[in-house]
């Protein structure tokens, strides 16, 4: 009775813990809102260089209405997941290839680093003109930020798992396409998942920087066009409306992989 009493309490103080936590978050985020409103108010910050909140909002509210602001966000939403989508799964499936061939991995390793020290963005110019100035050119910067990342990182988490595992499956007969599907691959599903919360960034800055070079619609081109003609009511409105969605998307993976923790909980319970 004892024992059940003190889990009882345990999970009550992680859920409190959890929502202290919560609330800190949203008290951290209001007071910065109203102390930049604040300032602005009182002229102490420069309200033509960081704008104001209540001048974004307005501005927001306009874009809305006149309904132009969906078709950026679904451009740009659009144009990084196939990015992400793209090169996460590219990506895994050479990682899966060096895995299965360790002489063609070693054979590779320094041109993999030294494409992962190449600055991708500085490239993308080259990039949009080999596969042109439209969507395609941007998701292939997009792309190209993720995907050597993705191929080392997992690659890596592959030539991790317990080598005593892999050996107790091949003495009992298991192939090398067993053990990669049903050793491997399963468990490195939680690094996988923080392989793609990784790729989210990536995809959001590839696409962001081939939208101010080549593109006239999507978050990015709000952005550089704001820039352009000084308007830093609408950059900031476009920097706010990227942070919100690539919020959202992380909070999805993150649920997800809740749920896969959780599941994989209750199946050896």
């Amino acid at each position: 009775m004892k024992q059940i009493d003190s889990i009882s309490n345990y999970k009550k103080h992680i859920k409190r813990k959890k929502t202290i936590i919560l609330l800190t978050q949203i008290g951290l985020g209001v007071a910065f809102v109203f102390l930049w409103e604040l300032l602005a108010h009182l002229n102490i910050i420069n309200v033509f260089l960081v704008s104001k909140p209540s001048a974004i909002f307005e501005l927001l509210i306009k874009y809305v209405k006149s309904g132009t602001l969906f078709n950026h966000v679904f451009v740009s939403v659009y144009e990084t997941l196939l990015g992400l989508i793209i090169g996460t799964i590219v990506g895994l499936i050479i990682g899966v290839i060096l895995w299965w061939n360790n002489n063609l991995a070693k054979v590779l390793d320094p041109f993999l680093v030294v494409l992962n020290a190449l600055p991708k963005t500085a490239l993308a110019p080259i990039l949009i003109i080999w596969a042109g100035t439209g969507i395609k050119g941007i998701v292939l910067v997009a792309i190209s930020l993720s995907i050597v990342v993705t191929i080392m990182s997992a690659y890596n988490y592959f030539s991790s798992v317990d080598k005593e595992q892999i050996k107790m499956m091949k003495t009992m007969g298991a192939s090398k396409f067993q053990i990669l599907t049903k050793l491997v691959l399963p468990s490195n599903i939680p690094n996988i998942l923080n392989i793609v919360k990784i790729n989210i960034g990536m995809s959001w800055v590839g696409v962001i920087v081939g939208e101010f070079l080549v593109s006239r619609e999507g978050i990015g081109y709000l952005v550089v066009y704001g820039g352009q003609v000084f308007k830093l009511d609408l950059v900031m409105m476009g920097v706010f409306i990227l942070g919100v969605i690539a919020l959202l998307m992380y909070l999805l993976l993150n649920t997800i992989e809740k749920y896969y923790r959780y599941s994989k909980y209750k199946a050896h319970k």
